[in-house]
């Protein structure tokens, strides 16, 4: 442990309302820092800077965290408050990943989704419309249905980036145009839009223990939430792995089943994810999302 950084105790204490008097840095990410603080009355909170050069980051974050946690369904860190500099929110310990916990957080998921959002591609109450995921830009503006505002806000825009980068080739870019025409046929395309958490990948899938009754459970951290497609979130569960994945897909299909044969349309959930990546990352992931085209219109 030592002293807090400059500028983190004056945050902590307005947001919070209690004096911090010690600091321990976490691992935080390529843009920003984290911390866990000890407060004067003994709780642990969790600060992370705003990140270099990704504005309203922060005002992003705990709007998407609010939003879930509004569910009554989600286990989410409390949010303290938010400053220019500084997020705060509970700390939660973490913990081994178990089974029980898996199949409590499928359902929890399922129900988080069925809480519902005013439109597909709407940001959370109070959330900008320009906001983030991971390190890129991601714009939240509500459309008319699933397929339309996934084609134009989450597939094109990287599109764009990737070829005009020379990540892509245009016949490469075609291959993914094509397979998002498919989109509009697609067994529940037609779904009213989902809560979404936004990027959920493992690695904001938290394994932790409730500060306030000690039970143990998953938590989802680091949303990046929008109306959405309830397979959205699925497919990148799928995407990089997750302890006790089947259970918590299964517990989620026993709450509320899914249309007929989503497994099989993972892969056109993902090109979102992927070609973000491929912006942040480079080549090979961006790869990986013509070959899901690809195999999208095989399948056709």
């Amino acid at each position: 442990m030592r002293h807090l950084p400059d500028g983190l105790a004056t945050s902590v204490e307005r947001l919070t309302g209690s004096h911090a008097e010690r600091a321990r840095p976490l691992g935080g990410g390529d843009a920003s820092e984290a911390y866990e603080v000890t407060l004067a009355t003994g709780d642990r909170v969790f600060a992370k800077s705003a990140p270099s050069g990704m504005p309203g980051a922060l005002e992003a974050e705990a709007a998407s965290l609010r939003w879930l946690g509004e569910s009554g369904q989600a286990r989410v860190p409390r949010v303290h408050g938010q400053d220019e500099r500084w997020l705060v929110t509970d700390h939660v310990s973490a913990v081994t990943p178990t089974r029980k916990a898996a199949e409590d957080f499928g359902r929890q998921l399922a129900r988080v989704h069925a809480s519902g959002a005013r439109a597909h591609g709407c940001p959370p109450p109070g959330g900008p419309r320009e906001a983030w995921i991971g390190l890129a830009p991601m714009r939240n503006d509500p459309g008319t249905d699933w397929p339309t505002f996934y084609r134009a806000l989450r597939v094109e825009p990287y599109v764009r980036e990737l070829v005009d980068a020379g990540t892509l080739g245009t016949d490469e870019a075609a291959t993914i145009d094509e397979a998002c025409e498919l989109l509009d046929q697609l067994p529940g395309a037609d779904e009213p839009p989902a809560r979404l958490h936004g990027d959920l990948w493992s690695g904001n899938v938290h394994w932790g223990h409730d500060p306030v009754d000690g039970s143990t459970g998953v938590w989802m951290i680091d949303p990046a939430t929008h109306g959405g497609h309830r397979e959205t979130d699925l497919a990148m569960l799928n995407l990089f792995g997750c302890p006790h994945l089947e259970e918590i897909l299964g517990a989620y299909e026993d709450e509320r089943p899914l249309a007929e044969g989503w497994r099989q349309r993972v892969g056109l959930h993902q090109l979102f994810p992927l070609l973000v990546h491929g912006v942040l990352f480079g080549r090979g992931f961006a790869a990986r999302a013509v070959g899901v085209a690809r195999e999208a219109l095989r399948g056709h």
